[in-house]
């Protein structure tokens, strides 16, 4: 009896031993079969459906990216009647994704603007997509929830005001350049948290005025210090200094940065302004097909990407942190 069943048991272990060995091996032929993942690294251009329009976006992933850990994510807005494609060639955020290790993103508004209370003829409210748009990055790659960023250019600068107003709870620091805040939006600007935010703006600026705009103008721009005030008080910011980059001598337009650094801010926020002496309507340190603003950079010698990437890294959601001292 004992043989008998010591001899069952032999030959179904042995059965059994074969029939995971081909399983197995079945399995290794699978395995070897389908095609690994691929981690888009790199430009990609993409799309998503919001409030029943295609929404389109380029978004740019470093090599450095591995989907097991988190990244950093910053939001780029172009100006009016720009892109995200160009907005990427201006302001190079890729190059400097590329040697910091954060994910890029840069969104297209319909018909090239942006809407902040909704879109005149198809009723889309830009902020809204904005949100949609984070959860939506969070989905496809691997982002820090912390560490998430925006900054724009122009009507992309006073979209990322409004976003400062608006979306708080899920951007942890705002940088606009050459954008303001809309007198019409103000009353309605109420965060609940305090909000770390940069703003760089040139002093003669023909587009979005230093000194603001007449009230009765039709989306009205209020003046950049009137705004930094704003952002201060709201912040209960305690101290204020100032420094002074200055160009080099061969500057024949006299440009010059001076900064103003507000700290001693409610939960470690920071309000930084940078004002561009005699400086216009453009991206400090970027590029252009214009000749004489390449020039201009040169002569002022001051990367905005690479100060607003600095301001960045000094802040997250949930960061109690000093803040550092700014690296210009």
């Amino acid at each position: 009896m004992y043989k008998k069943y010591s001899f069952s048991k032999y030959i179904f272990i042995c059965l059994f031993s074969t029939t995971l060995a081909v399983t197995s091996n079945s399995l290794q032929v699978e395995a070897k079969s389908r095609p690994k993942e691929k981690i888009l690294q790199g430009e990609n251009y993409e799309k998503l459906i919001n409030q029943g329009q295609l929404r389109t976006y380029y978004i740019y992933t470093p090599k450095s990216y591995n989907p097991k850990h988190a990244m950093s994510l910053v939001l780029v807005f172009h100006g009016d009647s720009g892109s995200g494609n160009s907005i990427a060639k201006v302001s190079r955020f890729n190059n400097l994704a590329d040697q910091k290790g954060f994910i890029a993103v840069y969104p297209n508004g319909l018909d090239h603007q942006w809407s902040f209370t909704g879109h005149l003829r198809k009723k889309v409210d830009d902020i809204s997509f904005v949100a949609a748009l984070i959860e939506h990055i969070e989905r496809i790659r691997n982002i820090n929830s912390r560490k998430i960023y925006a900054t724009g250019f122009s009507q992309g600068g006073i979209l990322t005001q409004a976003l400062a107003c608006k979306l708080p709870n899920k951007i942890a620091a705002f940088a606009s350049v050459a954008g303001s805040l809309t007198a019409r939006f103000v009353p309605s600007c109420h965060p609940s948290v305090s909000v770390s935010i940069m703003m760089i703006n040139g002093t003669k600026d023909l587009s979005v005025h230093y000194d603001g705009d007449r009230i009765s103008q039709k989306e009205a721009l209020v003046s950049i210090p009137e705004t930094v005030n704003f952002w201060r008080r709201h912040d209960q910011c305690a101290f204020s200094s100032q420094f002074q980059k200055l160009t080099g001598t061969k500057s024949s337009n006299r440009l010059r940065v001076k900064a103003f650094r507000y700290s001693g801010c409610r939960n470690n926020s920071e309000v930084l302004q940078l004002a561009i002496v005699n400086g216009g309507h453009f991206w400090p340190g970027g590029t252009s097909s214009d000749t004489k603003l390449n020039q201009l950079n040169i002569q002022l010698g001051f990367n905005a990407s690479r100060a607003i990437w600095s301001f960045f890294q000094r802040h997250s959601l949930s960061s109690l942190r000093t803040i550092a001292k700014p690296n210009f």
